[in-house]
């Protein structure tokens, strides 16, 4: 998460803890096997296409995994622009609400495997209620309707976040992340709580989800990439190969 040039890490999307700097963070995680970097501008302030697009050609020159990239892709040209700026993908989330259209038109433009929806949720009143702007602005679409939209306008792949478990590493949503999975047919991408190893495990043998995005996990404990895909394999869970 970037926020006025420094990675941070938020608890519930509020309080945040400095991590350090974009390019050292993603080169150490590059050699530590990671398979892919998340790079998300959350600047509250104000978010400028050219000053994520710097970053990228920073980390770009220090990290030689694929990197997905978000946080104010607005329409094509925004798109393109972080793209060839070293961007394998690009993440929509707020913009997606107001005009699916965009979608279509990036993912006809860049390939629907370079486009990655991102959806924020919280839980209220035993429901999923969706949140954009940062988590700051609540939507009136339902999850299954939204969903729905976004794989219909030419989505390659879902990030599913809990907002009430993010930064908590107190375990992840689970029915929320097999209820996503089971509604898409693309592949799924399952974050917000992740605390340890057994977290992972979890998503992978009670759901289908595709892939787990760890920040805390990676950021405050002396776990890595390399470790975690260790323990995974002692469970015979199949990991990425190249």
């Amino acid at each position: 998460l970037l926020n006025d040039n420094r990675l941070i890490k938020t608890i519930n999307f509020d309080k945040y803890r400095d991590v350090g700097d974009p390019t050292s963070t993603a080169k150490i995680l590059s050699d530590s096997d990671a398979d892919e970097i998340i790079l998300l501008d959350i600047n509250r302030k104000k978010k400028s296409i050219k000053d994520l697009a710097k970053h990228i050609n920073h980390i770009c020159e220090n990290c030689f995994v694929p990197l997905s990239v978000g946080g104010g892709i607005k329409n094509i040209e925004n798109a393109v622009h972080i793209i060839k700026s070293g961007a394998d993908k690009i993440i929509l989330n707020s913009i997606c609400y107001k005009n699916y259209s965009v979608i279509s038109e990036i993912s006809n433009r860049l390939g629907k495997q370079a486009v990655i929806a991102s959806v924020d949720v919280r839980k209220e009143k035993n429901k999923y209620v969706l949140f954009s702007e940062n988590g700051k602005k609540k939507e009136s679409v339902s999850l299954e309707d939204h969903l729905r939209k976004l794989v219909e306008n030419g989505v390659g792949e879902i990030m599913i976040n809990s907002i009430d478990l993010e930064g908590t590493m107190s375990g992840i949503d689970l029915n929320l992340v097999s209820k996503v999975s089971a509604y898409v047919n693309v592949p799924v991408i399952s974050t917000g709580g992740i605390g340890n190893y057994d977290h992972i495990k979890d998503v992978f043998t009670q759901s289908s989800s595709s892939a787990v995005a760890c920040g805390s996990l990676f950021n405050f404990t002396d776990s890595n990439p390399i470790r975690t895909k260790y323990y995974l394999k002692s469970y015979n869970i199949p990991l990425r190969i190249y």
